[in-house]
This record gives structure tokens, C-alpha cells and sequence, in this order.
């Protein structure tokens, strides 16, 4: 899919057909996204800009100057942006090269962070008349993302917490799952939101990004440095609840332990008791006793319940 923005008059028009590049004056165009395209659109804006757009290799990588660079009138970033899917936070590559004010964007998912840029551009046409300020909304539009997530994941803790008290104690591996997987979710948004930040800093100290801008970076970076305490304050509660919850696992497995010792030792008397009596010596008094089995039976109830009433005295049941 192409989206071609440029301004028309006093407002930004779309266009989405290649064909009409070469029709609209390059001075007008404001943003050029490439969302899953083919090879043909690729090809044709690599050589009509004559920009080449990162690989997916490229944009994952973890270097600096792999993440942003800076020449002539040319700058180059590779980020990654988070998307929702079923088994939670996924990351999606994207390749960003702003020249002489004109953006292009490469990705292959439709992530949420661009249609909604897309929605302020069109609720707000006449604002937007070069790609810095395309660049800066999406860059905004990240960042209140990034705190819905954080939102969403401290509603989801407190849902956790909750269902603890109401289960009376009581848990089982699917809660440890949810902890886990609400930590590796926390982590992948922290991972996100440190992208940004460094890469809102670079472009603070670029020489090509319009000072006018800068006032609004600033801010981002602000934002960022909040976010980034709400992610920290997360894990600590993921820890918390975590600890908890294996502290009622630890006490779950020592009462089962207990009843286990409790039974074990209680059944020790009548198991003596059984095991003189199982002998068959001749010289056994009782062996030949006319009520000694009743006798027996007798010794090994009193003798157990006589231990059971010990350790209830004791407070140990």
C-alpha cells in the first residue's frame, strides 16, 4: 500500500497511486508510507527520491549508528513500534529517511501508531506542510500510546491482585503464567520507550532537524522520562505480586507437607503395635488369647487418636 501526502492549495491531499508521482511537484510532497508494498511501488520511490530504504536486518539492528545517522540533507532512522497481538506486545520494523523536509516510511504491518497520526492529519490538514511535523506527530502519538500500554498493564496487575483475594488465597500455574507474561510485555514496552528516547536525543542534537521543533522534543523527552518511572514502578509490582504469590505457594505446599507428617506419625503406634503382634513366636502370650485381635484393633485406635489429640493440643493441626 502507497500513501502519497502533499499539499494542494492550503491543505494536504493523499494520493495512492504511483503512477501519479511524477505528476505532483516535488516541493509540494510532505510524506511518502510504504506499508506492505510491492516490489514495483518500492523500486519506484527508491529511484525517483533516489533514497534507499533500510532492510529488515538493518532496522533491527541494535548499534546506534545502525538506529540513526545523519548526511548532507539526509537523515536515517531505523525503530521499532509495538503492536497488540494475541500473544501479547510484537515489534514491528520501520524504516524512517527524512530529506530536504519530505518523509518516507517503510513498514510491513499496519501498526496503530500511523493510522493514528494519519487521524490528526486529517482532522487537521492545514497544520502539516512539511515531514518534520509528520515525524513529531507520529513521535507524539507513540509516546500516548506507549502510556495507554503502561495504563493497560496496571489495570491488568490490579485485576491480578484482586482475583488473589477473591480466590482466598488460593493459586494455581496460570496466575505465575500471568505474572510472566505481564513481565515480558513490561519489558518489550520499556524496550520501546528507551528507543524513542534515544531516539527523540538525536534528534535534538541533529544539525538538519528545524530548531522550531526543538521546544517539542523536548517535551517528548519529558514525557518519555515519566513513562519510563510508570515502567519502573510496574516491574516493582510484578515483583511484589510475584513474591506473594510464591509465598502462598511455599505456605499451600507446607500444609499439604504437615498433613502428610501428621498422618505419617499417627499411624506409627498402630504400626508397631501391628508389627509385634504380626511375629508369631511361640512364646507369645497373646498368641492364643481369645479376644486378642479385638484387643489389638482396640490398641492401634487409641493409640492414633491418642497422637491426633496430642498434636491438637499442641496446636500443630
Amino acid at each position: 500500500m502507497l500513501r502519497i501526502y502533499y499539499k494542494k492549495n492550503t491543505r494536504l491531499a493523499k494520493e495512492s497511486d504511483v503512477e501519479l508521482l511524477r505528476e505532483i511537484p516535488i516541493e509540494s510532497l510532505v510524506w511518502v508510507d510504504l506499508q506492505n508494498p510491492t516490489i514495483q511501488e518500492k523500486v519506484t520511490i527508491e529511484t525517483y527520491f533516489d533514497i534507499k530504504y533500510s532492510s529488515e536486518e538493518e532496522s533491527q539492528e541494535i548499534e546506534s549508528s545502525s538506529r540513526f545517522s545523519e548526511m548532507d540533507n539526509e537523515i536515517i532512522i531505523n525503530s521499532n513500534f509495538l503492536s497488540i497481538t494475541a500473544d501479547g506486545f510484537a515489534y514491528n520494523p520501520v524504516s524512517i529517511i527524512l530529506e530536504k523536509g519530505i518523509l518516507f516510511t517503510y513498514r510491513d504491518d499496519d501498526i496503530k501508531t500511523f493510522s493514528e497520526s494519519v487521524k490528526k492529519i486529517k482532522a487537521n490538514p492545514t497544520l502539516y506542510i512539511n515531514g518534520y511535523q509528520i515525524l513529531s506527530t507520529v513521535l507524539e502519538t507513540c509516546i500516548d500510546q506507549d502510556a495507554d500500554l503502561i495504563e493497560n498493564i496496571a489495570k491488568e496487575i490490579a485485576d491480578l491482585n484482586r482475583s488473589l483475594k477473591a480466590t482466598n488465597e488460593r493459586v494455581d500455574e496460570d496466575d505465575l503464567l500471568k505474572i510472566s507474561s505481564l513481565q515480558s510485555d513490561n519489558m518489550m514496552l520499556r524496550e520501546n520507550i528507551i528507543d524513542k528516547q534515544r531516539l527523540l536525543s538525536s534528534l535534538i542534537k541533529s544539525s538538519i532537524f528545524p530548531q522550531e521543533f526543538m521546544g517539542v522534543l523536548k517535551i517528548m523527552i519529558k514525557d518519555i522520562s515519566s513513562l519510563l518511572e510508570h515502567n519502573k514502578f510496574a516491574f516493582e509490582r510484578l515483583e511484589y505480586l510475584q513474591d506473594t504469590f510464591m509465598g502462598l505457594i511455599n505456605i499451600e505446599q507446607n500444609r499439604i507437607i504437615k498433613i502428610f507428617t501428621v498422618a505419617t506419625v499417627a499411624f506409627m503406634p498402630p504400626t508397631l503395635i501391628a508389627s509385634i503382634y504380626g511375629m508369631n513366636f511361640e512364646g507369645m502370650p497373646e498368641l492364643h488369647w481369645q479376644y486378642g485381635y479385638v484387643a489389638a484393633i482396640f490398641f492401634m485406635i487409641i493409640s492414633s487418636l491418642g497422637t491426633l489429640f496430642y498434636f491438637r493440643k499442641k496446636n500443630w493441626l
